[in-house]
């Protein structure tokens, strides 16, 4: 909230999971199907490029476990800061459970999950799968349509909720989509709803891709899962860090858009001669430095948001 000169209208939660790949003995470590390897199977919560949760998790559940209990904690400080902005969750399919939409809907949080498609779903857009398919054979381009209706599982939901079923043929193939979300008809249509809401939430997977590979929290090699933990807050807060650097101190340089690997290796992973007196430490560069001016701005713009 601090990041914002005003308190925007709407804040939008991204949950994700993801793997942790393990090579050792480690404490919680399981053998999971999808990602074919032992590994730990972390949840993390952003928004934007903030991170705002980082949970290791053993790999022999639920991916959505765990979700209700950081969004009750995420949606709380948000709230207390700013009590009228509204708070939309997106996730994929895995997130879809009846126990996470009803908590939304109970504490008035949107959400638009993705909805793993099964033979009710796949019948409910089979006329427009028809269509598109004919239309993308006599056109030779992709084609898609999409459906908005009412749906409810047999026995695990509820209550109806509204579903977004999207109609592709591409390539030659059939893609149908669902999602399901709390937000009406009369807020956004269903098409906007997929195309600039839902398929958003692919931009999480450059922050993950961030934090595992440029600040190394796929580094739980400890015995323990709570060092583990630990290893993975850690390089959380460096990418928290690396965050705030690149929003204050080099938000008019070229590293305004760049990945925490690239700030990284740029501006902090560089030779220098530290001379250290009593009253001052001196950082002395190469005069043929690239980004002596991207470091000297960013230096003066964190002092000048400390003052």
């Amino acid at each position: 909230m601090e990041a914002h000169r005003r308190a925007p209208r709407q804040i939008v939660l991204d949950f994700d999971a993801t793997d942790d790949p393990l090579h050792g003995e480690q404490e919680g470590r399981f053998f999971h199907g999808y990602y074919d390897s032992y590994c730990y199977l972390p949840l993390y919560v952003t928004c934007g490029r903030h991170l705002l949760a980082a949970r290791l998790r053993r790999s022999n559940i639920d991916g959505a476990v765990g979700a209700d209990v950081e969004l009750a904690r995420i949606v709380g400080r948000i709230r207390a800061s700013s009590p009228r902005v509204r708070i939309l969750v997106r996730g994929d399919s895995g997130f879809a459970r009846e126990w996470l939409m009803a908590w939304c809907e109970a504490n008035g949080v949107g959400y638009v999950f993705g909805l793993a498609r099964n033979d009710r779903l796949a019948k409910e857009i089979e006329w427009h799968m028809a269509r598109v398919e004919a239309e993308s054979r006599r056109t030779g381009q992709p084609a898609r349509r999409f459906k908005d209706f009412r749906y409810a599982t047999r026995a695990s939901w509820s209550r109806r909720r509204r579903v977004i079923g999207k109609a592709e043929w591409t390539q030659g193939e059939a893609t149908p989509r669902f999602i399901v979300t709390s937000l009406n008809r009369t807020e956004i249509k269903g098409r906007a709803l997929y195309e600039k809401v839902y398929c958003a939430r692919g931009d999480m997977e450059n922050r993950i891709k961030e934090c595992q590979i440029d600040m190394f929290a796929d580094r739980t090699s400890a015995n323990i899962m709570q060092a583990n933990q630990l290893r993975l807050w850690l390089s959380s807060m460096a990418y928290v860090l690396l965050c705030a650097l690149r929003r204050i101190g080099l938000q008019h340089a070229h590293f305004a858009n760049a990945s925490c690997g690239s700030i990284r290796l740029a501006l902090l992973k560089i030779g220098t001669v530290v001379t250290t007196s009593v009253r001052r430490v001196k950082i002395a560069m190469a005069s043929g430095c690239p980004y002596q001016l991207a470091f000297r701005e960013a230096h003066a713009r964190l002092q000048a948001a400390a003052r």
